[in-house]
């Protein structure tokens, strides 16, 4: 690919402070070479140029979890409680083909890309999405889920899941990394996590799970009570061993916590459990919108941030919420009392760290990939910094230009 020169009335490199009147530089396999005051970053010779004259430019936004083979479910659970929801998204998958998985994760990724979102975390069980990501030109890691709540599915699921995860690294790219995920304390023993998590860790394979979401995933864990108790019950499956741990502690006791584990949501979480998520040196992928959607609460974010653990947002699934990374970002600044910029950093440099991608992603800076998004600004001529940033948090800054890596993957009709 060429190199190229793009440059705007304003960059946010996000790591470092807004610039007026800026550009990037990129190369020909589409790193970033220089960022800076337009003024001081070079133009050689025949490197094409673009000029956006009332635009913002920003690193791509990283969305830390995606269920993007679900796009198309949008108004279609209407479930109150949380395992009879769980329980239909089943049944709607169970009846979708190949082929519809396929195409739901090609129209999520599209989506992905005019919303300005480069870099996915996706968790599902087709992987349909690392075929869209090799196909369209996108970037994230894509954990291959495993299920088997009956402590004698072990040896099966994990064989299944080995299988799985082979084939999906010979199709996926430089761009794409293949991870696993036992789903959930609900769906998964305690004998299948400890050796899905043994061999994530012997093969240096990205981990996630879905963790501490709801009161019944609380119950379960604890006293063997609830709905899921209730469910496993009519399908003669073990309670869960030992009882009487929280989840992050029940967890941790099947070495699930290791360093990298992304932990999906973490709503029903202690300062003991945040401690301990901070000892292991996990992330945690937080799905604001989603969890009210649920009625699961909120998380204290605020306390995860100061504990030091990585943290980005995600916005999970169309059954759950409308897809908005942005929406997610404000509504976790709100919960958290964070600044317009901190709340930048949750879409962007700190899903990127979440997710292990932060020295590839998640900024703007000399290195890193060009994944750039363009932005229109409905006032270029402001001469504030934190107005900029704002004005992009507010999501009064339609997306122009998507780039992944330099190549353009979403243009408006307007750019």
């Amino acid at each position: 690919m060429p190199a190229q020169r793009l440059s705007a009335p304003w960059v946010i490199p996000v790591t470092s402070s807004p610039i007026r009147s800026g550009a990037v530089l990129l190369d020909d396999v589409g790193r970033i070479v220089a960022v800076g005051p337009d003024q001081e970053v070079p133009r050689p010779p025949g490197v094409a140029q673009e000029h956006f004259p009332a635009a913002v430019l920003m690193p791509g936004l990283v969305n830390c979890h995606t269920h993007l083979e679900l796009t198309g479910f949008a108004g279609q659970v209407e479930e109150p409680a949380f395992p009879a929801w769980i329980r239909k998204v089943r049944a709607l998958k169970e009846v979708r083909t190949a082929d519809d998985f396929e195409e739901a994760a090609r129209r999520g990724l599209a989506q992905c890309f005019a919303a300005g979102v480069t870099t996915i975390a996706e968790t599902g069980d087709s992987g349909a999405v690392v075929g869209a990501l090799h196909a369209l030109g996108g970037r994230g890691v894509v954990y291959q889920e495993v299920f088997g709540p009956h402590p004698d599915q072990r040896d099966e699921a994990l064989g299944q899941l080995q299988e799985r995860f082979a084939a999906l690294q010979d199709v996926a790219g430089p761009a794409i990394r293949v991870g696993v995920s036992p789903h959930a304390p609900y769906t998964v023993s305690g004998p299948l996590y400890r050796a899905v998590a043994d061999w994530a860790r012997e093969e240096a394979i990205p981990l996630a799970v879905h963790i501490a979401e709801s009161h019944a995933e609380h119950d379960l864990l604890q006293s063997g009570t609830g709905p899921f108790r209730d469910a496993w019950d009519t399908r003669g499956i073990p309670l869960p061993e030992p009882l009487g741990d929280a989840p992050v502690g029940w967890l941790d006791r099947h070495g699930v916590l290791q360093a990298g584990t992304l932990c999906i949501h973490c709503v029903q979480v202690g300062s003991h459990d945040i401690a301990l998520l901070a000892e292991r040196g996990c992330a945690v992928a937080h799905c604001p919108r989603s969890n009210r959607c649920h009625g699961h609460g909120d998380a204290p974010l605020g306390a995860m941030l100061d504990a030091g653990i990585p943290v980005g947002v995600g916005t999970d699934s169309e059954a759950s919420t409308a897809p908005d990374l942005l929406a997610e970002a404000r509504l976790a600044a709100e919960l958290a009392g964070l600044s317009p910029s901190s709340a930048l950093a949750l879409a962007t440099s700190g899903a990127a760290r979440a997710i292990g991608w932060g020295d590839e992603v998640g900024a703007l800076a000399r290195g890193l990939w060009g994944d750039i998004v363009v932005r229109a600004l409905p006032d270029p001529d402001q001469d504030s910094p934190d107005w900029v940033v704002r004005a992009v948090i507010a999501d009064r800054t339609p997306v122009l230009v998507t780039y992944v890596g330099g190549v353009e993957r979403y243009r408006d009709a307007s750019a």
